[in-house]
C-alpha cells in the first residue's frame, strides 16, 4: 500500500500519487501515459497530471491495480 508520507515531490497535487517504493517498472506509464511519467534523472514514476475525465480515471485505476509494489496511492487529497 502506498505511503502518503513517502510520496515523491514530483507528483502534481491531487488524489493520485506515487511513493518512494516505486521500482521504475514503467507499468503505470504504459497504462496511463497521460497521467504518469518517469523522472529522467532519478528513474521513478510520478503523477504528471491528475485524471480529469472517466477514461483517465479508469487508466489510473488500472495503473494502481497493476503496480507490482503498490507504490501508487489514491488518497493524496487527504493531506489536509
Amino acid at each position: 500500500m502506498a505511503d502518503l508520507s513517502q510520496k515523491w515531490k514530483d507528483n502534481v497535487p491531487g488524489k493520485i500519487f506515487v511513493d518512494q517504493s516505486c521500482i521504475a517498472c514503467d507499468a503505470c506509464v504504459l497504462s496511463a501515459p497521460e497521467n504518469f511519467a518517469m523522472h529522467e534523472e532519478d528513474g521513478h514514476a510520478f503523477v504528471k497530471k491528475q485524471p480529469t475525465n472517466p477514461a483517465e480515471v479508469a487508466a489510473c485505476e488500472e495503473a494502481l491495480k497493476g503496480c507490482p509494489v503498490e507504490a501508487i496511492g489514491d488518497f493524496g487529497d487527504k493531506e489536509g
